[in-house]
């Protein structure tokens, strides 16, 4: 087992895309450390690990406590960030959170000798593209202060392997979905939020027309791809997309929720948000297959099924 005995770091993993991540570290028997401050986290997503963790509160701006916790860790996976919504209102917290604090991940990863840091990074660095789908090496389109700061992540990762040596992979998440997303925090992704809507028979909120299209990545098959990134040698220096290949618009994802649960519900379109403005994005997710030899389980509506299944069990 890769990670048996193996110490971890997980930055950001009482959040919901980290918690899930802790969990499956946790079942290949790695000791494991949490950071978190709990800004959009929750300490109940680890609460079926608890006794098996050590879980910190803190701020990846504290480099104090960053060399203290990576003293002798052999992996680091970065997931504490600011996320979209936030960064968009407030592009100074985004800048020491997500650009300051991964500096301070690499600085310590390099004087501590760390044998891997796992960057994760997102596919808003895409912005909207000229072609689909997306490969790793197409340009840039920078719409957000979040997708600059992400993307400045990225560059100080491969600088420090370049520069430093310190080996380590960024990985381009999109939009991620599945359970422990908590549609009542104002920052969770859609899927959650129509699930919300739905089950309450409510119809689902879509911001514009929904033929705004996104790779929705179920959060089972991206901890897979992020463990692979954690020990493969072939993952070092790289950047990978992690989605599905498969491009799915706003107005269909609404109705295969409703059609999950039988409802006759119809969705219900409102107005555009100012984060709204990427039309179109599916990504190429050959050269993680060929690499890391990952590709995702799960089709969408397996997904949906397991994350309303979660939600059923979990949710009052």
């Amino acid at each position: 087992m890769r990670y048996k005995g193996k110490k971890v770091l997980v930055t950001g993993g009482s959040g919901f895309a980290g918690s899930n991540l802790v969990d499956k570290l946790v079942e290949k028997e790695a000791e494991v450390t949490v950071l978190d401050d709990f800004f959009t986290g929750h300490r109940d997503n680890l609460k079926e690990n608890l006794d098996s963790i050590n879980l910190v509160k803190g701020d990846v701006r504290d480099c104090t406590l960053l060399k203290k916790l990576m003293e002798n860790v052999d992996v680091v996976f970065h997931e504490a960030a600011r996320n979209i919504i936030v960064s968009t209102k407030n592009p100074r917290e985004d800048y020491e959170v997500n650009i300051g604090g991964t500096l301070n991940v690499l600085l310590v990863a390099r004087d501590c000798d760390i044998k891997r840091v796992v960057y994760i990074s997102s596919a808003s660095v895409y912005g909207n593209p000229r072609y689909l789908p997306i490969n790793e090496d197409d340009g840039t389109n920078l719409l957000s202060p979040y997708a600059v700061s992400k993307y400045a992540g990225e560059n100080y990762c491969m600088a420090f392997y370049e520069s430093y040596g310190v080996p380590t992979t960024a990985l381009r998440y999109s939009n991620v979905y599945g359970p422990r997303q908590d549609p009542k925090n104002p920052y969770c992704g859609v899927v959650a939020k129509f699930i919300e809507n739905v089950r309450e028979n409510k119809p689902p909120m879509i911001h514009g027309d929904g033929q705004q299209t996104r790779d929705f990545s179920y959060v089972k098959d991206v901890v897979e791809a992020t463990m692979l990134a954690g020990y493969e040698h072939s993952a070092v220096g790289e950047v990978f997309n992690v989605g599905t290949g498969i491009e799915t618009n706003v107005n269909t994802l609404a109705e295969d929720i409703i059609d999950i649960y039988g409802k006759d519900l119809k969705p219900r379109h409102i107005d555009k948000r100012d984060i709204d403005n990427i039309r179109r994005r599916v990504l190429n997710i050959e050269k993680i297959r060929r690499k890391l030899k990952w590709t995702p389980n799960y089709t969408l509506k397996q997904g949906l099924q397991e994350t309303i299944d979660w939600f059923e069990q979990s949710i009052v």
